[in-house]
This record gives structure tokens, C-alpha cells and sequence, in this order.
């Protein structure tokens, strides 16, 4: 695919999700069925409640990362330089979105060292797709990612609903999980795995930690549907009536992230999928998540300005602030021990 046609396909996937059509079946009742036991009686100050974590060994003012986000070229300078600013203002990590077309190509997106100029103090995250890393240049696209950016890390996204309902979809998923062990032994930095929205089954989150994954993103079903965003760019109604059958698939988010924890108990996780608000993020961190994620929820303000992504994550901290406040959490590890009502993942 000739490099037009990638900043073509990004620009589209961000058209749709601006006009709000990246969604199936949304499932933020996965999220708005779970609840916390109100506490009356907090005992604490709200300002002293603290909020800060790492991520790589990265200092995090919140347990919050910009996720990865992307578009053509020409609109992705923008807002990868909105986001970038934004994070180093809050404190918070930021993953871009992938990497390919500026790798591949001449368009770079903004996705340079300038980002490392401008949140030089953050946990930065580079971005490829699981299907580039077939082949003897999956390392070498791998290391160019990590060094076009400065990146403490590199994440691998795994997105084979989306390539299999594309047209020009990457579909020989042989010796996927072969390559991400070979860049795991031998990048510099570590490796974070991400689903895009289908979430992570506790036994592939085991088979990418086996092979030499660090991290965990179960992005799971319940924000944007990427089947969806391609059934709306589709060029025929079978190819939209294919993709769309599959809107609502995947893993909700609390699901995949309960069943991943159980498995893994030591292994960093983040959640992103449905993230709505503070008090989602609280759920999530409730359920077992280091980090909380999110993307299309904050992509309109990145595309106005910094203050706008700013003022958005300010408002989503302070819910998060408050929602520790009334379960009587005076930091992230006291809220994972908060009680939840009825409606917790089995």
C-alpha cells in the first residue's frame, strides 16, 4: 500500500470517530454496572489524596496515559504535539498512534523528537503494529520506532478483528507471537502489548508475557469499534455488511482486565476500552488496573488545542479524586481494596 493511500486510511478512521460513528454495540453498562460502596465517612482530606504512580520506572502525577490516537498526516502534527504538551503539563504518559506511514514513508505525522522536546520529563510510548514485526525487518522497524521518538517503550498493537474486515487488511497472522518474542529480546526498551478494542483472553495475556512482553493494555470492547470505523470507510455493502456483524465483538473491558489480573497478578496492567470518565478509571484501577487509558474520548480536544486536552484530563482527575474520597481511599492502593456492590466481573 503506497504511502497516499496509509494517510488516506488514518484520516478516514479519524473522520469517523469525530462524527461519532466508531461505535457498535456499545457496552458502558460493562462499566455502569459495577458500583462502589458510598462511605460516608471518609476520615481524609481530598487534597492529601494521592494519586501518583510509574510506569517503567517513569514518576505519573495520576494513573493516566494519553492512549495511542492517529490521522492523516497533516492533522496529526497537531494534535500529537497537543497531546504531548498537555502530558508533560499533568504529569501523565502518552502512546502515540502508529508509527508505520511516517516509518515507511516521508510523512512523519509529528511523531519525531520534537514530542521528546516538548514532554521531555514523561513515560513516552512509540507505537507499531503486531503484523509489521513479521519478516527480518520487523527489529529494525521496531528500533526506528523507539528512536524517532526517544520512547521509554514500544507497543505492539494487536488488531487482527480490524485486518481481517480491511479491504488491504494484513490477514497471515503466522509467527506473530515469533516476532514479538525476537523484538523482546533484543530491543533496548521494553515491551507493552495493546489490543485495540476486542480486549485480551487471560491466555494470550500469558502467551505475550512468555514471550517477553512487560506490560499489558486489554483495550477491550466498549469504546471504539474498529470494525465499525472500517464497515463506515467500506467501498461495497458486503464488505460493511461483514465488518458491521462484528461491531460488538470482543471482551468488555472489565471482563478481559478481571481475567488478565488473575493470571498475571504481578504484571503491569493498563485498561482502556469504554474509559468514560474518573469514576471509570476508578472502577478499573478498583478491578485490578496500574494505569488507566484513554483516546477517542479526549480526540476532539486534541484537535482544538492544548488547554482544551488539559482542562478535559483536569475534570477527569478530579472525578477520579472524588471518587477516592467517597469510598475513603486516600491513595490508588487503598481504592483497589474499596468495596464494590453487586455486578463485579466474574
Amino acid at each position: 500500500m503506497s504511502e497516499h493511500d496509509l494517510s488516506r486510511r488514518k484520516d478516514d478512521h479519524l473522520d469517523i470517530v469525530l462524527a461519532g460513528l466508531d461505535a457498535g454495540a456499545r457496552t458502558a453498562s460493562a462499566w455502569q454496572r459495577l458500583r462502589f460502596e458510598h462511605c460516608a465517612l471518609p476520615e481524609l482530606s481530598m487534597d492529601d489524596i494521592d494519586l501518583s504512580c510509574q510506569l517503567l520506572g517513569r514518576p505519573l502525577r495520576a494513573p493516566l496515559l494519553i492512549s495511542s490516537m492517529t490521522g492523516g498526516a497533516q492533522r496529526s502534527t497537531a494534535i500529537n504535539r497537543h497531546l504531548a504538551e498537555a502530558a508533560q503539563a499533568l504529569g501523565i504518559a502518552m502512546g502515540v498512534g502508529s508509527q508505520r506511514v511516517g516509518l515507511q514513508g516521508g510523512s512523519d505525522q509529528g511523531l519525531t523528537r520534537e514530542l521528546r522536546r516538548l514532554a521531555p520529563d514523561i513515560a513516552l510510548l512509540g507505537n507499531i503494529g503486531a503484523a509489521q514485526l513479521l519478516g527480518p525487518a520487523g527489529l529494525d522497524l521496531a528500533r526506528r520506532a523507539v528512536d524517532s521518538l526517544q520512547a521509554d517503550a514500544l507497543i505492539i498493537h494487536l488488531n487482527p478483528l480490524q485486518e481481517a474486515v480491511q479491504p488491504e487488511g494484513d490477514r497471515d497472522w503466522r509467527g506473530v507471537l515469533d516476532g514479538i518474542a525476537r523484538v523482546a529480546a533484543q530491543l533496548e526498551v521494553p515491551l507493552i502489548a495493546k489490543e485495540v478494542g476486542a480486549g485480551l483472553s487471560p491466555a494470550v495475556a500469558q502467551a505475550l508475557v512468555q514471550a517477553g512482553v512487560q506490560v499489558l493494555d486489554v483495550a477491550g470492547q466498549g469504546g471504539t469499534s474498529w470494525a465499525a470505523v472500517e464497515a463506515g470507510r467500506a467501498r461495497s455493502e458486503a464488505d460493511r455488511a461483514v465488518a458491521m456483524a462484528f461491531a460488538d465483538w470482543g471482551i468488555p473491558t472489565p471482563e478481559s482486565l478481571v481475567g488478565v489480573r488473575r493470571v498475571l497478578p504481578e504484571v503491569p496492567l493498563i485498561a482502556s476500552g469504554g474509559i468514560r470518565d474518573g469514576v471509570d478509571a476508578a472502577k478499573a484501577i478498583r478491578l485490578g488496573a496500574d494505569l488507566v487509558g484513554q483516546a477517542a474520548g479526549v480526540l476532539r480536544e486534541a484537535t482544538l488545542s492544548t488547554e482544551a486536552v488539559i482542562e478535559h484530563f483536569q475534570i477527569f482527575i478530579r472525578q477520579l479524586r472524588v471518587a477516592c474520597f467517597c469510598t475513603g481511599s486516600a491513595d490508588l492502593a487503598a481504592l483497589r481494596q474499596a468495596r464494590l456492590l453487586a455486578g463485579e466481573p466474574s
